[in-house]
């Protein structure tokens, strides 16, 4: 099946899209498209690929996210239900040089940094507020609140989803892959998991499959797989707080507690503890 471009459902002279995704999961297939994309967090937890980076989303948490980076949103498995609020507006909907008016000043520093996409992580009770009842707005109290929603992204601090800026669409094939790769990876992370069977899997060489992947990615398959995990074991962390470091560890896909001390703070720049520790003080 074809899914790429992802294409976001619109009615005739629509230009701001908005949609709700309330289900036990979020699409999680990897998908572009051309329209940003703002979404907050209202229910669920899961992991969130961006580019070439992987984040734990939660509720409260607001991403945004540029035009055709690819994305998906893995929510964890459980009987608990994921809600996330979002909306899709092209760059040039309102005129091609519409955010380039003096005028527009304000909502610049938004438009500078959404290439790589952009967070802001914990729960933002004045972003919330600005998606609150923002399914009754009509068009032009929306596009009100889509410049109030830019304003905020623009004033306020935040974290880039990405370290490898993303230009161009990628062809049927190559998306197909790469889904192919992210799918097996999001549901074996915990077990080894070999160069052979993965490349095998979207029919290369291992050699070949590890130039495909970095030259899309900008990292090798391997720093990926283990950035998945860490974030997996951040969840644990935070969430499994009797548990052992030994079992989050296992539970993460290392073999041991040494390899998972030493790539935890390769990752995050510190330790495992101190992670649990700070985070827990938030």
């Amino acid at each position: 099946m074809k899914i790429y471009p992802f294409k976001i459902p619109k009615k005739p002279q629509e230009n701001i899209v908005v949609q709700e995704d309330h289900d036990l999961s979020f699409f999680d297939k990897l998908h572009q498209h051309e329209e940003i994309q703002i979404s907050h967090i209202l229910e669920g937890r899961g992991k969130l690929v961006v580019g070439n980076k992987v984040h734990r989303f939660e509720p409260g948490d607001t991403f945004a996210i540029g035009s055709n980076i690819p994305h998906l949103f893995k929510s964890r498995v459980s009987n608990a239900k994921s809600r996330m609020l979002s909306l899709f507006f092209l760059p040039n909907a309102f005129g091609e040089n519409f955010f380039d008016l003096p005028e527009m000043k304000q909502v610049a520093p938004f438009f500078d940094k959404i290439n790589f996409g952009i967070s802001l992580k914990s729960a933002n009770s004045a972003i919330y507020e600005k998606f609150k009842m923002i399914k009754s707005l009509n068009k032009y109290e929306l596009f009100l609140r889509l410049l109030d929603v830019l304003e905020s992204f623009s004033a306020t601090d935040s974290l880039p989803l990405s370290n490898y800026p993303y230009q161009k669409n990628l062809s049927n094939d190559h998306g197909k892959r790469l889904q192919l790769i992210f799918d097996h990876v999001m549901k074996n992370f915990q077990d080894e998991i070999k160069l052979k069977t993965i490349a095998d899997l979207i029919h290369m060489s291992p050699n070949a499959f590890c130039r495909f992947f970095k030259q899309r990615s900008n990292k090798s398959f391997f720093t990926f797989v283990i950035e998945v995990r860490i974030e997996h074991a951040c969840q644990l962390l935070l969430e499994k707080k009797e548990m052992s470091k030994a079992e989050i560890a296992l539970l993460s896909g290392f073999n041991t507690i040494s390899n998972f001390n030493k790539h935890f703070k390769s990752v995050k720049g510190i330790s495992p503890s101190k992670y649990q520790e700070r985070m827990s003080l938030n």
